[in-house]
Protein backbone atom coordinates (compact mmCIF):
# COMPACT_ATOMS: atom_id res chain seq x y z
CA UNK A 1 0.00 0.00 0.00
CA UNK A 2 1.26 3.03 -0.93
CA UNK A 3 0.62 6.65 0.76
CA UNK A 4 1.81 10.22 -0.69
CA UNK A 5 1.33 13.54 1.20
CA UNK A 6 3.00 16.93 0.63
CA UNK A 7 5.06 18.38 3.26
CA UNK A 8 4.98 21.77 1.67
CA UNK A 9 8.44 23.43 -0.11
CA UNK A 10 6.79 21.54 -3.52
CA UNK A 11 8.41 18.16 -1.89
CA UNK A 12 6.06 14.52 -1.56
CA UNK A 13 7.13 11.78 0.32
CA UNK A 14 6.05 8.55 -0.66
CA UNK A 15 5.28 5.74 1.86
CA UNK A 16 5.41 2.10 1.81
CA UNK A 17 3.62 -0.17 4.00
CA UNK A 18 5.77 -3.36 4.73
CA UNK A 19 4.65 -6.31 6.54
CA UNK A 20 5.54 -6.90 10.22
CA UNK A 21 8.79 -8.33 10.35
CA UNK A 22 10.22 -6.86 7.22
CA UNK A 23 13.02 -4.16 7.10
CA UNK A 24 14.09 -2.80 4.07
CA UNK A 25 15.56 0.62 3.74
CA UNK A 26 18.52 2.44 2.53
CA UNK A 27 18.82 6.57 3.20
CA UNK A 28 18.10 8.34 0.20
CA UNK A 29 17.10 11.88 1.22
CA UNK A 30 15.91 14.04 3.84
CA UNK A 31 14.22 17.71 4.47
CA UNK A 32 14.63 20.07 7.11
CA UNK A 33 10.81 18.80 8.16
CA UNK A 34 12.13 16.36 9.95
CA UNK A 35 11.28 13.69 7.40
CA UNK A 36 13.73 11.06 6.14
CA UNK A 37 13.08 9.24 2.38
CA UNK A 38 14.18 6.15 2.20
CA UNK A 39 13.92 2.99 -0.75
CA UNK A 40 14.09 -0.85 0.42
CA UNK A 41 14.95 -2.71 -2.27
CA UNK A 42 13.48 -0.17 -4.96
CA UNK A 43 10.44 0.59 -2.65
CA UNK A 44 10.44 3.98 -1.32
CA UNK A 45 9.60 4.87 2.50
CA UNK A 46 9.18 7.52 5.01
CA UNK A 47 9.84 8.14 8.98
CA UNK A 48 9.87 9.97 11.13
CA UNK A 49 13.10 11.75 13.09
CA UNK A 50 12.59 12.95 16.35
CA UNK A 51 15.35 15.90 17.37
CA UNK A 52 15.18 17.06 21.28
CA UNK A 53 17.53 19.88 21.11
CA UNK A 54 15.94 21.17 17.78
CA UNK A 55 12.35 19.93 17.58
CA UNK A 56 9.73 20.92 15.57
CA UNK A 57 6.02 20.57 15.13
CA UNK A 58 3.08 22.47 13.29
CA UNK A 59 3.69 25.31 15.52
CA UNK A 60 7.61 25.90 15.75
CA UNK A 61 10.72 25.04 16.81
CA UNK A 62 12.38 24.11 19.99
CA UNK A 63 15.90 24.31 20.95
CA UNK A 64 17.21 23.24 23.83
CA UNK A 65 21.18 24.29 25.02
CA UNK A 66 23.71 22.18 26.84
CA UNK A 67 24.21 24.67 29.47
CA UNK A 68 20.37 24.13 29.66
CA UNK A 69 21.18 20.25 30.56
CA UNK A 70 24.40 21.27 32.33
CA UNK A 71 22.27 23.44 35.16
CA UNK A 72 19.69 21.02 35.70
CA UNK A 73 22.22 18.17 36.34
CA UNK A 74 24.36 20.24 38.63
CA UNK A 75 21.24 21.87 40.85
CA UNK A 76 19.92 17.92 40.91
CA UNK A 77 23.51 16.86 42.18
CA UNK A 78 23.49 19.70 44.61
CA UNK A 79 20.40 18.27 45.86
CA UNK A 80 21.40 14.81 47.14
CA UNK A 81 22.21 14.65 50.63
CA UNK A 82 25.61 13.85 51.05
CA UNK A 83 27.03 16.14 48.10
CA UNK A 84 28.97 18.87 50.02
CA UNK A 85 30.03 20.45 46.47
CA UNK A 86 29.83 20.03 42.58
CA UNK A 87 33.25 20.03 40.86
CA UNK A 88 36.96 19.62 41.54
CA UNK A 89 38.95 21.03 43.99
CA UNK A 90 40.50 23.28 41.50
CA UNK A 91 37.65 23.95 39.63
CA UNK A 92 35.66 25.10 43.10
CA UNK A 93 38.87 27.09 44.00
CA UNK A 94 39.00 29.25 40.55
CA UNK A 95 35.23 29.78 41.31
CA UNK A 96 36.06 31.29 44.30
CA UNK A 97 38.84 33.43 43.09
CA UNK A 98 36.15 34.71 40.31
CA UNK A 99 33.58 35.44 42.59
CA UNK A 100 35.59 38.11 44.46
CA UNK A 101 37.20 39.81 40.92
CA UNK A 102 34.12 42.60 40.56
CA UNK A 103 32.25 41.48 37.34
CA UNK A 104 33.29 38.13 37.33
CA UNK A 105 31.10 35.45 38.22
CA UNK A 106 31.86 31.72 39.31
CA UNK A 107 30.72 28.93 36.85
CA UNK A 108 27.31 27.95 37.31
CA UNK A 109 28.39 24.74 35.31
CA UNK A 110 31.98 23.92 36.38
CA UNK A 111 31.89 20.34 37.32
CA UNK A 112 29.38 19.15 34.86
CA UNK A 113 30.40 18.31 31.50
CA UNK A 114 27.16 17.68 28.85
CA UNK A 115 27.05 15.71 25.68
CA UNK A 116 23.99 16.87 23.40
CA UNK A 117 22.92 15.27 20.81
CA UNK A 118 19.81 15.01 18.46
CA UNK A 119 17.86 12.85 21.27
CA UNK A 120 20.14 11.49 23.88
CA UNK A 121 22.48 13.15 26.58
CA UNK A 122 25.50 11.77 28.50
CA UNK A 123 26.78 13.43 31.66
CA UNK A 124 29.92 13.57 33.92
CA UNK A 125 29.88 15.18 37.11
CA UNK A 126 32.67 15.61 39.67
CA UNK A 127 31.87 16.28 43.31
CA UNK A 128 32.78 16.54 46.60
CA UNK A 129 31.15 13.96 49.09
CA UNK A 130 30.61 14.95 52.97
CA UNK A 131 32.72 13.07 55.01
CA UNK A 132 30.63 9.59 56.34
CA UNK A 133 28.76 9.57 53.16
CA UNK A 134 28.53 5.87 51.46
CA UNK A 135 29.74 6.98 48.22
CA UNK A 136 28.42 4.38 46.10
CA UNK A 137 24.92 5.15 47.22
CA UNK A 138 25.36 8.36 47.51
CA UNK A 139 26.65 8.23 43.40
CA UNK A 140 23.69 6.05 42.49
CA UNK A 141 21.42 8.59 44.18
CA UNK A 142 23.10 11.44 42.13
CA UNK A 143 22.47 9.22 38.86
CA UNK A 144 18.95 8.34 39.47
CA UNK A 145 18.36 11.84 40.01
CA UNK A 146 20.05 13.66 37.10
CA UNK A 147 18.78 11.18 35.09
CA UNK A 148 15.32 11.54 36.03
CA UNK A 149 15.47 15.42 36.22
CA UNK A 150 17.19 15.65 32.29
CA UNK A 151 14.70 13.00 30.89
CA UNK A 152 11.78 14.37 32.61
CA UNK A 153 12.12 18.42 31.67
CA UNK A 154 14.10 17.90 28.47
CA UNK A 155 12.71 14.77 26.88
CA UNK A 156 16.37 14.20 26.17
CA UNK A 157 17.18 10.22 27.07
CA UNK A 158 20.16 9.90 29.37
CA UNK A 159 22.41 7.15 28.04
CA UNK A 160 25.25 7.52 30.91
CA UNK A 161 26.01 9.87 34.12
CA UNK A 162 29.49 9.33 35.42
CA UNK A 163 30.58 10.26 38.27
CA UNK A 164 33.50 11.44 40.07
CA UNK A 165 33.90 11.87 43.36
CA UNK A 166 37.42 13.62 43.53
CA UNK A 167 37.06 14.52 47.70
CA UNK A 168 35.59 14.28 51.18
CA UNK A 169 34.63 17.28 52.65
CA UNK A 170 35.86 16.93 57.01
CA UNK A 171 34.80 18.82 59.30
CA UNK A 172 37.39 21.63 59.82
CA UNK A 173 37.93 24.38 61.93
CA UNK A 174 35.62 26.80 60.63
CA UNK A 175 32.97 24.96 59.99
CA UNK A 176 33.12 23.85 64.12
CA UNK A 177 33.46 27.30 64.76
CA UNK A 178 30.70 28.83 62.79
CA UNK A 179 28.30 25.66 64.39
CA UNK A 180 29.82 26.63 67.99
CA UNK A 181 27.12 28.66 69.72
CA UNK A 182 27.71 32.27 70.47
CA UNK A 183 28.82 32.36 74.09
CA UNK A 184 27.15 35.90 74.58
CA UNK A 185 24.40 37.88 72.86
Amino acid sequence: MDVTSNLGRGRDVVAVVERPGETRSTEIDSDESGWSTTAAGGAPTAHRRESAPARQDQRGRTTIAPTVVQQIARITTEEVFGVYAVGGGMERAFGAIRERIPGASASRTSGVVVEVGETQAAIDIELVAEHGAALMDLAQAVRSNVITAVQRMTGLEVVEVNIAVNDVHLPDEEDQQSAAPARVE
